[in-house]
Formats: structure tokens, sequence, C-alpha cells
């Protein structure tokens, strides 16, 4: 198997641990904006942020793809992808145990986060010709 490539050039394997999830049923979009949102964020603020968006009580600013969003109290256009919100959680979380297992402190910040296009599947026995969407999401983490 290949050695996977990230986006982030530089990489320290002495002070950084990383973590990637590929062709994850998710929208890229939605993952972009997540990503921007706790980019350079400390890996429990980060954590916070994310399961406050799962109980709803704070929405995703959207930035980018904002068409047709409805606006949100505080923040103007958001919504609330709870599907990718879990799954970008479950990316920190091996983000941290990853950076545990090479011997790092606990304060970690979110150096790169990065989502990109994953493989597009069709979808099974549909006669429009739909694509599923998925996307390959990565994330590098350091010490403060």
């Amino acid at each position: 198997m290949s050695q996977q490539k990230y986006a982030m050039q530089g990489y320290d394997e002495k002070t950084m641990a990383k973590a990637r999830l590929n062709n994850s049923e998710v929208s890229r979009k939605v993952s972009i904006e997540i990503c921007n949102m706790i980019r350079y964020k400390t890996t429990e603020k980060a954590k916070m942020l994310l399961e406050e968006i799962i109980d709803m009580k704070r929405a995703v600013p959207y930035k980018r793809f904002n068409r047709a969003v409805a606006h949100r109290t505080g923040i103007g256009p958001g919504r609330y992808p709870v599907k990718t919100v879990e799954e970008i959680l479950k990316l920190v979380k091996l983000a941290e145990a990853n950076a545990q297992n090479k011997g790092l402190s606990q304060n970690l910040i979110i150096k790169h986060m990065a989502a990109n296009k994953g493989t597009m599947q069709w979808h099974h026995g549909r006669q429009s010709r739909r694509q599923m969407k998925s996307a390959h999401i990565e994330i590098i983490v350091c010490e403060k």
C-alpha cells in the first residue's frame, strides 16, 4: 500500500500527529465549512464546539457555500450538519489518540485540517444517474 500524501508541507514526526478519513460518506462542502470553523483551535475547544453543534446549541457558520442558507442568531448563514460533525469529532479524537501514542502532551492545537473530494459512486438501482457524496478529511495536530 502506498503512503498517503497530506496537503500540508513541513510535517515534523517528533512534534506532530496526524489522522485521516478516506471516502467518508459526508458532504465535501459541509466538511470544508466545519474545517474552517475549528482550524487553529485547541482539540479541547474543537471537541466542545462540535458537541454543541450535535446538541443543536450552536450552528456552523457558512462563509463559502452559503447560497440559500438561512441566517442564525449572531453568526449569519449557518446550519446544523450533525452527521458530518459526528465524523469530524471521531477524527479529532483519533488524532488525539495518535498524539498520545507518540508521547505528546495533552495541549494540542489543530495545525492543519482539510477536506478534499472523495471517490464518487453511483447510487444503487437509481435510474436518475445520481452519485453519492464522499470526502477525504485530514487533520494534523501539534503541541502548543
